[in-house]
């Protein structure tokens, strides 16, 4: 959430006024994150989050915005983007936004200073980056949710930073790093693409996933009696979702929320209640819990690929702070080192 673009205030203002937000009254800038630039917009109707994307597609946007769509309309804690008016219009005198393909036109899409755009009602609470086992049930429970509600949704479209991705860019981090981390990287990438070649692979339950649902994507308020237990709020940044399998996605959460940050290790409690509350929704079946050592791997080589091409191919941008690389990779030698961590989370439960 750098700010790569920046917005002046009158443009900002028409904007939310053209979306009936009634009259801006403060626009600033958001520090963290390394993808888009995001500004809070404070109007006389509320509070929005306003993000110009810098290296999605305004044919890739569409996917992103009406899942998020999608998934607020059945209920599920989402910022819900907020439609121009006059594209609305246009809409309602075609198809149904939520149609396919993918990159269908849709009125969620805005421009801001030349770059596509959305604006979002900022979300209640705030991110637990300390998460305990309650946040990391309530956090299990709605991925569970999510998924399920994602069924009917009928636009496809590839997780950008899927194997694919992986694939071209390890050449290019190549030379930035030293003979103990190309081999690891090198050997990993081999074999999550002999994983995806597999028959259990091709067979596990797949949807539109979140892809990137760290702590501080969520947002959680805790009641003001002693003991109360958190309930979370919303999560958000959906800028990374895509089609894929569920499994995939469970482990990204698996590998922030139940991972002590300093040494990259997993945490047993925490893991061990994100995944029950997860199963109390949605059970895994057999390939899930045979491959999810495999899936946690596959999500720790993920951020680490990424994060070793945003710290050292880095874009400039005002308040642009990249994350280190190096905690997933410890992250990816602990997933490798302890492949049997989540065995007995996994164990089928006693009839």
């Amino acid at each position: 959430m750098a700010v790569f673009t920046e917005v002046e205030f009158g443009e900002a203002d028409a904007l939310v006024q053209r979306l009936g937000l009634g009259p801006l009254r403060e626009l600033r800038g958001i520090e963290g994150g390394i993808e888009n630039t995001n500004y809070f917009a404070t109007t006389e109707s509320g509070e929005y989050v306003l993000t110009l994307f810098e290296r999605l597609s305004a044919e890739q946007l569409p996917y992103y915005l009406c899942l998020m769509k999608h998934l607020a309309a059945r209920g599920l804690p989402v910022p819900e983007p907020v439609a121009d008016p006059a594209v609305q219009a246009i809409d309602a005198q075609g198809a149904h936004p939520l149609s396919v393909p993918a990159n269908a036109p849709c009125e969620l899409l805005l421009k801001v200073a030349g770059k596509p755009a959305a604006v979002v009602r900022k979300l209640a609470g705030r991110s637990e980056l300390a998460p305990g086992a309650a946040h990391c049930a309530e956090l299990g429970s709605l991925l569970a949710r999510m998924h399920l509600a994602g069924r009917d949704f009928p636009r496809i479209q590839p997780n950008l930073r899927g194997l694919p991705w992986w694939n071209d860019t390890v050449p290019v981090v190549l030379p930035h790093i030293d003979e103990a981390q190309s081999a690891l990287l090198r050997g990993e990438l081999a074999y999550q693409n002999h994983v995806a070649e597999s028959s259990a692979y091709a067979a596990l339950p797949r949807g539109p996933v979140h892809a990137d649902l760290f702590r501080d994507n969520a947002m959680f308020e805790t009641g003001h009696e002693e003991g109360a237990a958190p309930r979370l709020t919303g999560v958000f940044d959906f800028y990374f979702a895509g089609t894929d399998t569920w499994l995939f996605d469970l482990a990204v959460c698996l590998n922030d929320w139940a991972i002590d940050l300093p040494t990259g290790r997993h945490d047993e409690e925490r893991a061990e209640a994100l995944l029950a509350a997860y199963e109390g929704v949605r059970a895994l079946n057999a390939s899930e819990r045979a491959l999810l050592p495999a899936m946690l791997r596959a999500a720790a080589l993920r951020f680490w690929i990424s994060r070793l091409w945003d710290f050292h191919l880095p874009r400039e941008a005002s308040m642009l702070t990249p994350h280190d690389p190096t905690h997933f990779e410890r992250v990816l030698r602990e997933r490798v080192r302890h492949p049997h961590v989540m065995a007995r989370a996994l164990e089928p439960v006693a009839a």
